[in-house]
């Protein structure tokens, strides 16, 4: 099941401290399977990670193990998500 983690910055200096770090657990994660797409948003306000895990405790422990989240550099909240399959068939 995927989970989408939202990441919102809250300490901007300690959050460029903490980004390479972020990076490499993001992409430690992904290769092994367990980050399937993650990325800043556009308004430099934080990003999303969207995980793939078999549990949502599973997902909420990676969330806040995220060293931008544990170093208090960014919030974060973790919904299941759903994707559609697109195009969505006509009614």
């Amino acid at each position: 099941m995927k989970y989408l983690s939202l990441l919102t910055i809250v300490n901007p200096e300690l959050n460029r401290q903490t980004r390479p770090d972020h990076l490499h657990y993001i992409s430690e994660l992904y290769k092994q399977g367990k980050v399937f797409m993650a990325g800043p948003y556009g308004d430099g306000s934080g990003g999303a990670v969207i995980y793939e895990c078999t549990t949502a405790q599973e997902a909420e422990e990676l969330a806040h193990l995220d060293p931008a989240v544990s170093s208090g550099a960014r919030t974060v909240k973790v919904h299941p998500w759903n994707p559609l399959e697109l195009p969505v068939p006509s009614v």
